[in-house]
């Protein structure tokens, strides 16, 4: 790649510069003998006494970034990681002599202070400032007639944020025009809490500027390609007014535990004028739909140019900014999706489900919820405020769900803490175990003499936290990173953390948690104590939810509930079973048809229900809703005669046709080139009001195609002219919604050589 290339280059004319700084003794003590040497004459007597003054610094922009991993920011300012040397280049009015007063100066914050650590003054010729209380160090590198090389090297604890850079000799101060240089976290330095030592990961988890965000269900899963960003133009700048408005002291900015929580409560709008207006209502009329966005790029330069939030997101779109903005600052960070995740209001690791007596879910009754998916981050870091052995991923979540601190924030949390039960350590470990490994506790609602009478059917233990997925290192493709949020389900392990878990969290006793359960009389719960004990089962009763035929919009939906038992003897199974359209947050948005049944069947034997919904039914509803519509079926069995109940739900996606890029493999940096992205509607139906968004990092900016109504058959063509403005792998990303339909997504990369 061009980076690699020019990285090498930059390395044979400098020499590396590791995280220690280059002693540059030599060249410092050589020019200290020879101005002793000179002091004696008196025409250097005279030269000195001109005052001498700074005339530019030359901030060697080129050579340091490469360096420093930090070429790719689109800023005129220098960029630099802390704990690694950097170099700079001053010019003065005469020769520099020994004699001479020098400080470089760093401030940061609206008033720089020594005594608060926020202004730093470096002074070369200063033997005792070889490592100053700071750990901040500076040493002359080479002088030569009226220039100077100074190295520089921050401390690997520096505050990180926007730096304003002065020389002072004398009296005199030099103030450059354009001094900002940006300090950030250096995941590649031993001594910064969030060094991470394997190459690979860096590449990804701090420089990789696109990715995947996995969605769908926890058996249908998919990625939508996101575009982070975080290099583009004035995202860094965005990502510095987050910080001076975060409610973080400065001297916090060291720290990345502080840092992360709080930009984890900045890019939700919920307390804080923050980035992102969250909404979930389905009306997206004065905003951006959650669906339409692509990447981070545009609502962080548009947050950053209003000052406003930004609408609106859900909690993909609240996690792809958040990982732009920990990648931007230098934190590694990633995306995760959790399938099947559970919103535990009340911290007791159960979510109460209830459904009606055709098995169709009851939204209005229980504050708990269990989303298709969730998504949030894992930041990198040292936990030097815990006890040992808490280091590396710790989850942190931007979507406002709960307050934490009085605050809509969430971590970072320790993966190993959630692992292993320690749900007592800070910061939201409760809240995040829950989300993986609450149990789901089914409840049926019943009129009896007018009452509703809650009768719970199951307890289902290894429903929540499935399939946990990031992008993997280095490949496009998916991770399951399950065992690292959970032991396996039923293992010794897996038992022993949950009853540690449930020694902080669970209280005793059981009973359904509706909007209304203080007012509910005892009376009317039908549940016993050992609601979460799997009972052994006397039928070996199993239920089944498939599809005969692919899920295509515009089709009639074609499901089967199979039933089945494996015990001797002769079994009456009552049978429910629905199918509802339902957003990814588990809320039933329509009910599209039930079916009940009575099935007879003998020992070990099966058999098929089916459920089928005709293409009107719900396409009306399709092109009503804002959102992306899942298919959700339960069924719900009880052997009569038996105390068996039993309930299933499966959650599944519609199918849609591809987009296509057409391009070429390879591109010449600032040579154009084409790109088509073509669509065919091969749907029985019509699109209306279809929209193309495409983007390409370092190749054009986001842009907008209005196609129209697209009748079933047509071929659309969009075309785009690129010049590339940036070396190495580039990848395109398209996303075309309709009414009808409310993303298909599309991602092509292309090499870009000089």
């Amino acid at each position: 790649m061009g980076t690699a290339h020019r990285g090498a280059a930059v390395a044979r004319t400098f020499g590396g510069l590791p995280c220690k700084t280059p002693r540059g003794s030599g060249a410092a003590s050589q020019l200290l003998r020879r101005s002793d040497a000179d002091a004696l004459s008196p025409f250097h007597f005279r030269e000195a006494r001109a005052d001498l003054k700074v005339t530019g610094i030359d901030f060697l922009k080129s050579q340091n970034s490469c360096q420093h991993h930090t070429d790719a920011y689109n800023t005129k300012s220098l960029v630099v990681r802390r704990g690694q040397a950097f170099r700079l280049q001053l010019s003065f009015s005469r020769e520099l002599k020994a004699a001479d007063k020098l400080v470089l100066r760093f401030g940061i914050g609206k008033k720089p202070m020594k005594t608060a650590g926020t202004l730093l003054s470096l002074k070369p010729f200063s033997l005792k400032q070889k490592q100053d209380s700071s750990g901040w160090q500076i040493s002359i590198v080479k002088s030569s007639g009226k220039e100077c090389l100074l190295s520089v090297t921050s401390s690997p604890m520096a505050l990180v944020g926007k730096y304003t850079v002065n020389v002072k000799t004398g009296t005199n101060i030099y103030k450059p025009e354009n001094n900002a240089v940006y300090l950030l976290f250096n995941p590649w330095c031993e001594g910064d809490v969030v060094f991470l030592a394997d190459e690979a990961q860096r590449k990804e988890y701090v420089l990789n500027d696109t990715g995947y965000i996995y969605v769908g269900s926890a058996y249908n899963i998919y990625g939508r390609p996101w575009n982070f960003g975080q290099f583009e133009e004035f995202i860094l700048d965005a990502c510095m007014y987050l910080l001076d408005n975060s409610k973080l002291k400065l001297s916090n900015r060291r720290d990345p535990v502080f840092v992360s929580r709080a930009m984890s409560a900045l890019v939700n709008a919920n307390d804080d004028n923050g980035v992102l207006m969250g909404n979930w209502s389905g009306n997206y009329s004065n905003g951006t739909s959650p669906m339409d966005w692509i990447g981070s790029v545009s609502i962080l330069q548009k947050y950053y140019k209003t000052k406003m939030p930004v609408c609106y997101g859900q909690c993909w779109v609240f996690s792809g900014v958040l990982t732009t903005v920990m990648r931007c600052l230098g934190i590694p960070s990633r995306c995760v999706s959790n399938f099947s995740s559970a919103h535990d209001t009340e911290e007791n690791l159960t979510v109460d489900i209830y459904l009606n007596e055709s098995g169709e879910k009851l939204n209005s009754m229980s504050l708990d919820s269990v989303w298709n998916f969730h998504v949030w981050n894992d930041v990198w870091m040292k936990r030097t405020d815990l006890p040992a052995g808490f280091d590396g991923w710790q989850a942190i979540d931007s979507t406002p769900q709960e307050q934490s601190q009085g605050i809509f924030q969430c971590g970072p949390c320790p993966l190993k803490a959630i692992r292993e039960g320690d749900v007592y350590l800070p910061f939201d470990s409760k809240f995040v175990y829950a989300e993986v490994n609450a149990d789901k506790v089914y409840w049926v609602v019943r009129k009896v003499n007018g009452k509703d009478k809650y009768t719970r059917i199951s307890t289902e233990t290894q429903g929540i936290g499935l399939n946990i997925s990031t992008k993997a290192v280095g490949q496009d493709k998916r991770e399951d990173i399950t065992a690292q949020y959970k032991f396996p389900e039923g293992s010794k392990e897996e038992r022993r953390a949950m009853q540690r878990a449930s020694s902080f969290i669970r209280p005793p006793g059981m009973a359904p948690r509706a909007f209304f359960a203080a007012t509910v009389p005892m009376d009317d719960v039908d549940s016993k104590p050992e609601v979460l004990c799997e009972a052994i089962s006397k039928t070996g009763l199993q239920l089944e939810i498939t599809n005969k035929e692919a899920l295509h919009p515009g089709k009639p939906l074609e499901l089967v509930i199979t039933v089945k038992t494996s015990a001797p003897g002769s079994w009456i199974v009552n049978l429910a079973g629905s199918c509802q359209l339902q957003s990814y947050t588990g809320k039933a948005e329509a009910s599209l048809g039930c079916v009940k049944e009575t099935v007879k069947l003998e020992g070990k034997s099966e058999m098929q229900v089916p459920l089928k919904i005709a293409a009107d039914v719900y396409m009306k509803m399709l092109a009503s809703l804002q959102d992306e519509m899942l298919i959700h079926i339960t069924a719900m069995a009880e052997v009569q005669g038996t105390d068996e109940k039993l309930t299933k739900e499966m959650t599944m996606s519609f199918e849609y046709p591809p987009i296509t890029v057409q391009m070429p493999e390879t591109a010449k940096l600032n040579k154009e080139f084409a790109c088509a992205f073509i669509f065919k509607n091969t749907l029985n139906m019509p699109l209306d009001n279809c929209k193309l968004l495409v983007e390409g990092l370092g190749i054009f900016k986001m842009a907008t195609f209005d196609e129209g109504d697209v009748q079933p058959g047509r071929i659309i063509k969009s075309e785009i002219i690129c010049t590339p403005t940036r070396l190495g792998e580039k990848k395109m990303v398209a996303k075309l919604t309709s009414t009808q339909i409310k993303g298909i997504s599309v991602e092509k990369t292309i090499t870009i050589t000089e």
